[in-house]
């Protein structure tokens, strides 16, 4: 999945196109995101006594996740596509030694950016 947690993204489609947020949490199984401040639902909570005798219950306002389709990334405020490049990095052993490896690193296409 292209989208991770603490990503800007833009809402493109559903009742809340338009919106900016901050993905909060990430479903890859399920392929949905949790952005702040975007579908949010009311939530039912029994209403119950703690050990020290507060009330805790009500009607909740919490975010519920979205498909990851109806969001696109954000680089510089500007909505972009996102792609995968492989870097070529040296890393090194726990005896020491030193070897060639690679790292994926996710770029922007709008501007070339690494994300």
């Amino acid at each position: 999945m292209k989208i991770k947690t603490g990503d800007e993204v833009l809402v493109i489609a559903g009742k809340d196109k338009g919106s900016k947020g901050t993905v909060l949490a990430v479903f890859e199984d399920r392929n949905k995101v949790i952005v702040e401040g975007v579908n949010r639902m009311k939530r039912h909570v029994r209403k119950e006594q703690t050990t020290r005798g507060v009330v805790v219950g009500g009607i909740e306002t919490i975010e519920a996740p979205i498909h990851v389709s109806n969001v696109q990334l954000l680089v510089d405020g500007k909505p972009t596509k996102v792609g995968a490049r492989r870097d070529t990095v040296t890393k090194t052993r726990t005896d020491g030694t030193t070897y060639e490896g690679s790292r994926g690193v996710r770029v922007a296409r709008r501007s070339g950016k690494d994300i």
